[in-house]
Parts: structure tokens; sequence; C-alpha cells
């Protein structure tokens, strides 16, 4: 089906990659802990991974890879790795890839729990680097002999900032580091971290690609661009076999075998139903996001509006080049006279929630929520002022929620 249209390959994905039995178009949800083996023989085999098959829920199961193959189908990758949620795919990858003395580069836009794990990654030993990576000279102006990989998000969460993807890509290739790229806020439908030569794809499934707010889930992605016979902290045990396996292998084993943050097999199916919709659901909430931020921008009550969709937004052009659609998150800044908690009080359809890439619209107050960790000097680094609103915009008729904000402007007049 290489030659079929994006949804069409995710509706009958499940179908044709894995063959369910029966003629059921979803693979069935496998709830077993244990699998057994007639052979004793044929259970070293599978645990030595010497032959394909399940010895224990926590590190596979059917459901997991049924899903990891369709995603790794779309993202056009060599391998993937689901997890319970997308920041046990972040923690799993970089402890299991990384050791103390390690220097990596990150960016200094990251999101709230991204960024509270650099931390913990610290007191570990490693070294990091935070960067402004909307521009690929602040990369490379940190970069040492021990650094080991750059870690971006294509676009930041609540800023919207753009990182330069291309021109890291092209570095890290170069110098021969793992570019590891966070696609949640761009998933497969509109943007691939591949084509920028990112080693390993990272995103949170909660978000865009399951899309209801219904379950968590998180993904790594191998794209087969990156040598993993350069990167010298692969254990000798996981060195054999298919080269390109290396990475992906100590990922499982270390980071989803040994911490144990496994998806179950029903968020598994969940996501894997999710999943199908994602195009269609992604291109209304692309063109709602972007009429809603025309309308917000130059309103009277709007001081700023974030947005890469807009001609203003400082990456827009990098955003132009890169991303099929600019995402679903319009944050804005309002004038001083305007509270934000009481704007976000009067309005009706928009729900106040933590969590973003739902079908509904989302709003809440940043620097009192999701940041308010940071301190107001870190805040101000990444670009967060105290009374920043982040909205995630649903797919909704885009004249319902206009004119929701319309009315919450018009109660505080």
């Amino acid at each position: 089906m290489k030659n079929k249209g994006f949804t069409t390959r995710l509706v009958h994905a499940d179908r044709v990659i894995n063959k369910p039995q029966n003629g059921a178009v979803h693979q069935a949800t496998n709830n077993s802990v244990l699998f057994a083996f007639d052979n004793a023989q044929d259970l070293v085999d599978v645990f030595q991974g010497k032959a394909a098959g399940h010895v224990y829920s926590r590190s596979s199961s059917a459901s997991s890879v049924s899903l990891q193959n369709i995603l790794c189908e779309l993202e056009e990758g060599i391998g993937a790795v689901t997890f319970s949620t997308g920041m046990a795919a972040i923690s799993a990858t970089l402890l299991s890839l990384l050791r103390a003395g390690d220097h990596i580069i990150m960016s200094q836009f990251l999101f709230g729990n991204t960024s509270s794990l650099a931390s913990t990654l610290q007191g570990l030993g490693i070294q990091i680097s935070y960067v402004d990576v909307t521009d690929v000279q602040n990369v490379a102006a940190v970069m040492t002999p021990v650094t080991k990989l750059v870690y971006a998000e294509t676009i930041a969460n609540p800023a919207t900032q753009v990182a330069d993807l291309s021109a890291i890509g092209q570095l890290c290739e170069e110098n021969k580091m793992l570019f590891i790229v966070d696609n949640t806020m761009t998933p497969a439908n509109i943007f691939s971290p591949k084509s920028v030569k990112a080693s390993l794809t990272i995103a949170s499934l909660t978000k865009y690609v399951s899309g209801h707010g219904n379950v968590l889930g998180g993904v790594v992605i191998d794209t087969g661009l990156f040598d993993w016979r350069v990167f010298e902290n692969i254990l000798p045990m996981y060195r054999s076999a298919d080269t390109q396996q290396w990475g992906l292998t100590q990922i499982k084993k270390r980071g989803l075998r040994d911490m144990g943050a496994t998806l179950s097999p029903e968020a598994a199916h969940s996501i894997s139903i999710g999943l199908e919709t994602l195009a269609l659901r992604v291109e209304r909430i692309c063109q709602n996001a972007l009429r809603l931020a025309s309308y917000l921008h130059g309103h009277e009550h709007v001081r700023h509006v974030y947005y890469p969709g807009l001609a203003s937004h400082p990456q827009h052009y990098i955003a132009r080049e890169l991303f099929a659609g600019y995402g679903g998150i319009v944050s804005i800044d309002l004038v001083e006279k305007i509270d934000p908690l009481a704007f976000l009080n009067e309005l009706n359809l928009v729900l106040c929630a933590t969590h973003l890439g739902d079908t509904r619209t989302l709003g809440l107050p940043v620097a009192q929520t999701i940041y308010f960790e940071n301190t107001a000097a870190q805040r101000a680094e990444m670009g967060i002022n105290d009374n920043m609103l982040r909205f995630s915009v649903g797919i909704e008729d885009v004249d319902d929620i206009v004119a929701d904000f319309e009315q919450a402007f018009a109660a505080l007049q």
C-alpha cells in the first residue's frame, strides 16, 4: 500500500500489516502476561532474541507489537517501541542511552515535564546545555567532544517556537551525533522527522495520535539513519546481529524491560483505533487553529498571539518549509486590564483542562499550572509570560469556537 494516500493506509494498516486472524480488521487485544512454549528450546531462542516471539508481556505482547508496526510504517522507520506514556518513552530512551559524564544539548523551550526530567539527568552526572534551537548556530556553539545527542521538539509548548530542524539534523549527521526529535505536536500526516535526518522520533501517543483524551501512551521510533556502531554507549551484549537495531534493542532491554513502563494491551488497541482518524482530525484542527489565531491577531484585547501559521511569527518561514500544517496550539497574552483566569471562566465551549491534542478545544493559564515549578526567570527564557493562556484547538465548528471567544471578551467589557 506504499502508493496509497495517508488515511487510506491508516485505515487499513492493522489489517494489512498485522494480518489479524479470522478476517478481523483489528488485531485482537491479548491480555496474557505469560506465553507458554511446547519446546523449551523455543523459549530459550525467543528469550535470547534468536527467534521472534513473546516471553513476558512487560517486554512485549501481540497488542503492543501490532501498534508498533503501524507507527513504524507511518514514520518509515526500522523499528518502534511503545511505552505507557510519552514521558516514559523520553525517560527510557535517555536513561538507556546516556552515561554519567556525557554531554547533551536540549532546547531551552522544552515542555515542562521534559525539562524536569532533564534536571534529574543532571543529578545523575549528565551535562546539559540548554539553547535556543530556532538557530542552529546556538547548537553548534555549545558542542563538545563528549556531546552525544541533540534533543529538540518540533513546535514548542506553549510559546510555539519552531526549531531549526533541517540545519540541526545536518549538523548532527556531520558530527555523528544522535538527533532526537519530539514529534508530539506535528504528527506524521503533517511532518516526518526522517526528512530532517532525525535519528529517533519520540511522541506522546496520548495527544494527537489517539486524539480523544481517553488513553495514555508513548513511542520511540528509529528512522534507520543513525550508525549505532559509532555510539560508544551501546553495551557489548547488544552489539550483535543487525547493527541498525542496536539502539532500539538497548532501549527495549534497559528502558522497557528493566524500567517497566509497559503499554497495556487495552491502551494499545484504543490508540490504534484513534490513530485511524489522525489525518482527518489534525487537518481540521490545523484549519481551526489558523482561523482562531487570525481572529485573535490584532484583537484589541490581545497583546500577542503565538502561532507558527501567522506571518508575524518569528519562525513562520521555517514552519512553512517543514510542515504541512501549523499545529493546534494557539497561545495568547491578553492586555493587562483583562484577568486571564477571569477570561477562561467566561468561556463556555472551551474546556479548562491540562491536556492537548484532543477533539475538544482546551484552555489553561500557563505560568500558574504546567510551568508553576519553573522560576519567573526560567519562564521568561522560555518565552512564557505570567498572563499567557494556551489553547489546544479542537475539531468543533470553527465559527462556534470564535463565537465563544467573542462572548467571553464581551462579558469582560
